[in-house]
């Protein structure tokens, strides 16, 4: 028998139920935060036994006053606090008290983005968002964009314009009706050596395989290096492989490196290339007063990607895709009679599912739409130059000191480091750069990175929390010192 009062309704019962449910998760998620721990130290066998207790689906529901008092002892001392001063391991970022706030508003609602039917001031609301951001990245009039799961599927989304245009306007070839064209082999996608793996994925995906996609080596400094690529563009023209897009890197994942996106663009033009930019990362400098001028040449680009759950402070997921012409929209285009018919779109009701490879995806615009309002440039600017002031403090720090080694200065907020000693061989190093992050995350509470850099294991802080102080990295740089037993 099902109960009562499921669903928040005009019913007052239902109103009140809805408010009780509300203020009494709300009171046990903030309880949960006894300390600035980012992390309580569980191992991953000690997670597995506590979770064993629990069946999934019992015969009969235990109700939710002991679900949540379930949560209460396992789930919530145990999530990462990426709020933490203590967290600084990925491009992971803390939510903002105001889009939490946004994330109730549309998980109630549950607007359903793919027809004007099925969120009717929400589709209003993305059309508006999205205008307004093709104006902030100084897209022109005819630009349009889509909210996304994130950088994974703007990138997928990105390089499948790519193909589909190249196949359009230089082979004569509708993909959308015939499939991949005969010479499909023959495509080349160029990336930095340090891309993000998602080029590859997309590739796979998109029936070019990984053989597709050409790492162009980097510079000291991790960009790709525009020389080599453009002599790699020659060299595949002359052997009959077909270039059909560049994808630059606007902050890559380890090392924040921004591409040259003016050279990227001028390498486009004279070959007939779609350039790509994936900026999940670095998408956020837009709103910086004093670092925007970084990504300046973004708009030279055919397709965007921008992450708002990473610099802009949103919560999972919450991405954009973006074309400058927004006609390549078309290569999605699929109307059906159930969801987005034509008579419909013709007398002015949005259907979003057209420009979109989801059809069901949630009312993600809400959470900037209130983010930005609340908070206005000068906040938002003042957070993104606070990440950036403080990689620069921290690289200055451990560039100095003879204990450390790092890759390159950073270019956003991300320092690849690690402890280094000539008393001991590079494997040991390894060794103890390992053992180093699990003690901080396990003994510590502190969650930082681990990457690899020329075949040696690196560490890596990533600073988008606004909250991180000096003296917490600091703190960090000792703690890591008496960590190593060789400082």
């Amino acid at each position: 028998m099902l109960q009562n009062n499921l669903f928040l309704t005009s019913n007052v019962d239902d109103k009140n139920k809805f408010i009780d449910y509300v203020n009494r998760a709300a009171n046990t998620i903030a309880d949960s935060y006894t300390d600035s721990r980012a992390y309580s130290g569980l191992t991953p066998q000690e997670l597995k036994e506590l979770i064993k207790e629990t069946p999934l689906l019992p015969e009969s529901g235990i109700g939710f006053d002991s679900v949540l008092e379930k949560v209460k002892r396992i789930v919530l001392p145990n999530l990462l606090k990426v709020s933490s001063t203590d967290y600084m391991a990925h491009l992971h970022s803390p939510p903002l008290m105001e889009s939490l706030i946004s994330e109730l508003i549309l998980a109630t609602g549950n607007q359903s983005m793919d027809s004007w039917d099925q969120a009717p001031i929400a589709t209003e609301i993305e059309v508006d968002v999205i205008n307004q951001l093709c104006e902030i990245y100084n897209l022109p009039k005819d630009s349009d964009g889509i909210f996304t799961s994130g950088g994974t599927q703007s990138n997928l989304m990105g390089i499948t314009m790519a193909r589909d245009w190249f196949c359009n306007t230089k082979l004569d070839h509708d993909v959308k009706l015939l499939g991949l064209p005969q010479e499909y082999n023959k495509f080349r996608l160029y990336t930095s050596e340090v891309s993000h793996f998602s080029v590859e994925k997309s590739a796979h995906l998109l029936g070019l395989g990984y053989n597709s996609v050409i790492k162009v080596p980097v510079t000291n400094d991790q960009k790709m290096n525009t020389e080599i690529l453009r002599d790699l563009i020659i060299k595949d023209l002359e052997s009959g492989f077909l270039p059909v897009a560049i994808i630059g890197t606007v902050g890559t994942t380890d090392y924040g490196s921004i591409d040259d996106l003016e050279t990227l663009s001028e390498i486009c033009q004279e070959f007939g290339i779609w350039l790509h930019a994936d900026a999940a990362y670095g998408s956020g400098l837009i709103l910086s007063q004093t670092y925007k001028e970084k990504i300046s040449h973004i708009s030279k680009c055919d397709s965007i990607t921008v992450d708002f759950h990473k610099m802009f402070l949103l919560p999972i997921s919450c991405g954009a895709f973006f074309l400058k012409d927004k006609t390549n929209f078309s290569h999605l285009t699929l109307h059906a009679d159930y969801l987005n018919r034509e008579e419909d779109e013709e007398e002015g009701y949005t259907n979003l599912v057209g420009k979109s490879m989801q059809t069901t995806r949630r009312f993600d615009a809400l959470k900037v739409w209130m983010l930005f309002q609340s908070l206005g440039k000068k906040s938002l600017s003042d957070t993104i130059d606070k990440t950036l002031n403080n990689a620069n403090y921290f690289y200055k720090m451990v560039d100095s000191n003879p204990n450390f080694q790092v890759v390159t200065k950073p270019e956003i907020s991300s320092v690849v480091f690690r402890y280094s000693t000539n008393k001991l061989s590079d494997d040991q190093v390894d060794t103890i750069n390992k053992r180093i992050r699990r003690e901080l995350i396990h003994r510590d509470g502190i969650v930082i990175g681990q990457t690899i850099f020329d075949g040696r294991v690196f560490l890596k802080l990533t600073l988008l929390n606004p909250l991180v102080e000096h003296k917490h990295l600091d703190n960090l740089i000792n703690v890591i010192l008496e960590k190593s037993n060789y400082n």
